[in-house]
C-alpha cells in the first residue's frame, strides 16, 4: 500500500506535467496562430529563433541564445584575435555599458572608458539590444569606421566617437619595475595563459622584490580557473571563492594549496569600475583573506557563471547557472568589490619650482644637443628603450594618483614587515 505522503507526491507530479503539457500546448498554439496570420508571412524556422532570443534574452542580462553567427563570434574571440574595436559590455542597470576597453585597441586609443554608456552604434539605438547583438555589429572588417554614441558621467550631452576598427589581439600580463624592490604587475583579462605569465614574471624577480602592485583595473574578466588560480599565488590555505546554483551539482568550492603558493611579500591590488567577474573574484578574495590591500574604486558587480551548451552542431545557449560567492559569503552580483582605500583616477597634484624646472630643461636640452654631436652609442640606445618599457617612472606615477597611492602603500606595508 502507498503511504499518504507517497500519494499526494504522485498528485503534485501529475499537476505538474499536466501543467507543463498545457504550457507546451499554449505556446504551439501561438506559433500556429502568427504563422497563419502575421501580415508578414514568417517561416517556423523564424518564429522559433525569435522565440528562443526572447526567452533567453528575458532571464537575465548575460543569458542568450547563440545563432551560427553569433556562436562562430564567440569561438573566434575565444581564441584571442578578432577583428574589432577592442572593449568589453556588460548590461548595467538596464543599460549597455562599457565594462572596459582593452589596452592598446582602437577603442582605447579613440577615448572609449569604463562606465560609458553606450547609446547608439552607428545610427542604430541599444536600448534592448542583447549584449551578443552589440557585440556582432561592432565586430566587423578591419580597417572600416563604426560611429559609437556615448554618455559619460560629467558630459552635458551625449558624445560621438569615430573609431577605426583593428585586429584585437589580447596581451593579458605586462610586468615591470618600479624601483630596485617593487614589482608591477598589469592582467588585461584572464585568458588562459595569465597564471602561467604572472607565476614566471614573479619568480624571475622573486631575490629582489619585496612588494607587488597588481593592477586589475579595466579587467573585464574572462576564466574562472585563471581567477582562482592567480590568487592561490598568494594564498597558502582557505577558500578562495565558491559558486551556487540552483540544484546541488552545479555548487563549487574553490580553495588555495600551500603547494601552489609563490610568494608572501606584501601586496596592494588596483581596481575600478571597469574591474568585472574574474577580476572581483581576485580582488575579494584577497581582501576577505587580508592577504592584499585593495585600492582605487568600487568594482563592476559581475558574480554570475555562465556555461555555453550547444543544442546543435552550429547553435548554442548561454546560460547563467550559478552566481559567485567570496570566502566571507558576501556576493560580487550588482554590489561589487568596496576598495579599502577609495582613490579616484587623475595626476598628482604638485607644486612646481619654476627655476628648477627651467633648470633642468636648460640640462636636457644641452644633453640633446650633445647627442647630436656626440652621438649615442647603439647598444646603449637599445638598452634604454629596452628598459623604459619595462619601468615605471616617477613621471608615470605622477600621471597615474590610483597607482602612486598603491605603490605608497607598498612602501609602507614594507617597512612595516621589516
Amino acid at each position: 500500500m502507498f503511504s499518504t505522503s507517497a500519494s499526494a507526491n504522485a498528485k503534485e507530479s501529475d499537476k505538474e506535467e499536466a501543467s507543463r503539457l498545457e504550457a507546451l500546448a499554449k505556446f504551439t498554439k501561438v506559433i500556429s496562430i502568427v504563422e497563419q496570420y502575421n501580415v508578414d508571412e514568417v517561416s517556423i524556422e523564424e518564429l522559433m529563433d525569435k522565440a528562443l532570443e526572447g526567452m533567453m534574452g528575458n532571464l537575465d542580462a548575460h543569458s542568450n541564445y547563440l545563432k551560427k553567427k553569433d556562436f562562430k563570434s564567440l569561438k573566434v574571440q575565444t581564441d584571442g584575435e578578432f577583428g574589432g574595436l577592442g572593449i568589453t559590455v556588460g548590461i548595467k542597470d538596464g543599460a549597455l555599458t562599457v565594462i572596459s576597453p582593452i589596452e592598446g585597441t582602437p577603442a582605447d586609443k579613440a577615448g572609449l572608458q569604463a562606465g560609458d554608456i553606450i547609446l547608439k552604434i552607428n545610427e542604430k539605438s541599444t536600448l534592448n539590444m542583447t549584449i551578443d547583438e552589440a557585440v556582432s555589429i561592432m565586430r566587423g572588417k578591419v580597417g572600416d569606421p563604426i560611429d559609437i554614441t556615448i554618455v559619460r558621467e560629467g558630459e552635458a550631452k551625449p558624445l560621438k566617437i569615430k573609431i577605426v576598427r583593428g585586429i584585437i589581439t589580447i596581451e593579458s600580463v605586462y610586468a615591470k619595475s618600479i624601483g630596485n624592490d617593487i614589482q608591477y604587475i598589469r592582467v588585461t583579462s584572464f585568458d588562459k595563459k595569465v597564471l602561467d605569465d604572472v607565476s614566471k614574471a614573479i619568480k624571475k624577480r622573486k631575490k629582489t622584490t619585496k612588494g607587488i602592485v597588481l593592477d586589475l583595473r579595466n579587467n573585464p574578466g574572462g576564466l574562472l580557473d585563471q581567477a582562482v588560480g592567480l590568487v592561490d599565488l598568494f594564498v597558502d590555505e582557505g577558500d578562495i571563492v565558491s559558486q551556487k546554483g540552483r540544484k546541488k551539482a552545479d555548487d563549487e568550492i574553490y580553495s588555495a594549496k600551500s603547494s601552489s603558493t609563490v610568494t608572501k611579500v606584501p601586496l596592494v591590488v588596483l581596481v575600478n569600475g571597469g574591474s568585472a567577474s574574474a577580476s572581483e573574484i581576485v580582488s575579494g578574495a584577497l581582501q576577505d583573506h587580508k592577504r592584499g590591500i585593495i585600492v582605487g574604486q568600487n568594482t563592476f558587480g559581475k558574480g554570475s557563471v555562465q556555461v555555453v551548451l550547444p543544442i546543435q552542431e552550429d547553435e548554442a545557449i548561454k546560460l547563467t547557472i550559478a552566481r559567485y560567492y567570496l570566502p566571507s559569503g558576501r556576493t560580487i552580483q550588482a554590489v561589487g568589490v568596496k576598495p579599502d582605500i577609495e582613490v579616484l583616477p587623475g595626476v598628482v597634484p604638485t607644486k612646481t619650482n619654476e627655476f628648477a624646472i627651467k633648470e633642468a630643461d636648460l640640462k636636457k636640452h644641452l644633453e640633446e644637443e650633445l647627442e647630436k654631436v656626440d652621438g649615442v652609442p647603439e647598444e646603449e640606445e637599445k638598452e634604454t628603450k629596452k628598459d623604459s618599457k619595462f619601468i615605471i617612472t616617477q613621471e608615470m606615477m605622477n600621471k597615474d594618483i590610483q597607482l602612486k597611492i598603491g605603490v605608497d602603500v607598498i612602501k609602507a606595508l614594507i617597512i612595516t614587515k621589516g
